[in-house]
């Protein structure tokens, strides 16, 4: 799966169970469902995608902090200009 593809593109229609009460609320003060929704649903999808990654690179992550803590920032030397 590719890391762009949830950037806007064709529109598809699709169903959704939805609280009554909130699209009675949205529809009153003028929101747009499917928008809305797509916006939500971009962040969720970044946030699992996010959270998949932290886990499938945790033993590198472990690794590379351990070196880290044990060697220093190897561009330290850099700051000090």
């Amino acid at each position: 799966m590719k890391h762009d593809d949830i950037t806007p593109a064709k529109r598809r229609p699709v169903n959704l169970s939805l609280d009554t009460g909130i699209v009675a609320a949205a529809r009153e003060a003028g929101v747009n469902l499917s928008r809305v929704t797509e916006a939500a649903l971009r962040v969720a999808i970044k946030q699992a995608r996010e959270r998949q990654w932290r886990e499938d690179n945790r033993e590198a992550i472990g690794h590379f902090t351990d070196w880290y803590e044990k060697n220093g920032d190897p561009l330290a030397h850099l700051t000090a200009l």
